[in-house]
């Protein structure tokens, strides 16, 4: 990581901010950077069973800093990683494939290229006041971080088509109406910072291989979906963890997983 993001791990949640605050978090190549080295390092913390994903001061991110690409900035300073993605769409694909639960925190904006990383989460909780757009084409350019494999499962293809046409402001219970969030809350870093430690007190494993299976479901076939839900069933069921659950089911009391 760098000065662009900041990583607490706290009963296994991972707080993830984006640490920018004085330009509302906008993306420069330092943050390109940044976002994509904490995903590549979350990626390899079997600890950490659940992170939340948010941005300092006023907004959550205000997509990206023009100023810097006017400057020749960029954030393809690498190739295609092995789920096919370059830098700036990693910054997005990337939480949508790390093997644990990504909760989004948003608040203030989420414009563009903010939206398309928020987008890459499994959950998202946004504040009322919250303003969104996809905003790439007022710049005369072209949504190109990951959104559109996302926003496929999440939103109506002509919903989709004028938001990213128009570039339009949207608020909070359009962007909830339309499925790109999840639910609205007055406190989104509390709500999702709760929702969290719910997640992180199930089993490890069967979090990590419903997560496998979600990201399977809007496109797989319905055979090999069929097959992935056994194969996946089967690495839990009569383990540790899945005994657990079921003693401390019975017994009313807190599981006490291992990862």
């Amino acid at each position: 990581m760098n000065d662009r993001v900041t990583i607490t791990i706290v009963d296994q949640v991972a707080d993830v901010r984006l640490a920018r605050a004085d330009k509302m978090n906008a993306i420069d190549p330092a943050m390109f950077a940044g976002i994509g080295a904490a995903i590549d390092s979350l990626a390899d913390h079997t600890d950490v069973r659940c992170v939340v994903l948010s941005g300092e001061g006023r907004g959550f991110c205000a997509g990206l800093d023009m100023t810097s690409m006017a400057a020749g900035g960029s954030g393809t300073g690498r190739g295609r990683n092995d789920q096919g993605s370059i830098l700036p769409q990693h910054v997005t694909w990337g939480w949508r494939n790390l093997p644990m639960p990504v909760i989004a925190a948003v608040h203030g904006v989420a414009f563009g290229g903010g939206f398309q990383i928020m987008s890459g989460a499994d959950i998202r909780i946004a504040a009322p006041d919250t303003r969104f757009a996809i905003r790439e084409v007022h710049w005369g350019l072209v949504p190109d971080m990951a959104g559109f494999p996302i926003w496929r499962g999440l939103v109506r293809d002509d919903v989709l088509r004028e938001l990213v046409y128009t570039a339009r402001e949207f608020d909070a219970a359009e962007a909830l109406a339309h499925g790109f969030i999840t639910r609205i809350a007055g406190d989104p870093h509390a709500a999702a910072i709760e929702l969290a430690r719910t997640i992180a007190g199930r089993s490890p494993h069967a979090i990590r291989g419903a997560k496998r299976l979600c990201n399977m479901a809007h496109d797989a076939d319905p055979r090999v979906m069929l097959e992935a839900e056994t194969d996946e069933q089967v690495k839990v069921i009569g383990k540790p963890n899945m005994m657990e659950a079921v003693a401390a089911n019975m017994a009313r009391r807190a599981p006490v997983f291992v990862d």
